[in-house]
């Protein structure tokens, strides 16, 4: 469920991003709207989401990817964006039309604020995918879930500390694949 919200964040925030590098009012626009979601707490956001979608994963998915959009475009929109002029006036006065600047040279040399917005949506994905059993998505936040249902404190402690260490252990690895690819 992680995994397919990431994909499809990482997806959307980039044909979000293209699309506010062409206008940039829009940009601004866009980037508003999602920090008025990513504001919505988590539990609601799944609350709101429940009548249109039910419950389930497919509910859970489209919170996720809507969590994710504030934090990817955030990073990917800046990251493009400091990219240095004088570099972009010189990929112009070489003829490359503006897609090409856009994906030949600013994308390339924005990785890293891209990589770290990918890094940060992904363990706020897990975070707030632990939330979403509690509208029937699985995952381990089942084990807090029927923890707090029976009264089973060992669950709930086996899903805490499964659930931080998941958090923890994929930020360190991708922590690391970020200092290596430098």
């Amino acid at each position: 469920m992680v995994l397919i919200a990431l994909i499809l964040s990482v997806l959307l925030a980039g044909f979000l991003t293209v699309v506010a590098m062409f206008f940039k009012r829009l940009s601004m626009v866009i980037t508003y709207l999602f920090s008025i979601v990513y504001s919505i707490p988590s539990i609601a956001l799944f609350a709101l989401m429940i009548p249109v979608l039910g419950l389930g994963r497919n509910t859970a998915i489209t919170v996720l990817v809507l969590y994710n959009q504030f934090i990817l475009l955030r990073n990917f929109i800046t990251g493009l964006n400091e990219v240095d002029p004088a570099i972009i006036e010189a990929a112009i006065s070489m003829g490359m039309a503006r897609t090409q600047v856009i994906f030949k040279v600013r994308v390339p040399l924005s990785l890293k604020p891209i990589f770290v917005g990918i890094r940060l949506a992904l363990v706020s994905t897990i975070a707030i995918a632990i939330i979403a059993a509690f509208i029937g998505a699985g995952g381990i936040g089942t084990l807090i879930t029927i923890g707090l249902e029976t009264g089973n404190n060992n669950r709930i402690l086996w899903g805490v500390i499964l659930s931080a260490m998941l958090g923890i252990i994929t930020n360190a690895l991708l922590v690391f694949i970020e200092k290596r690819t430098k």
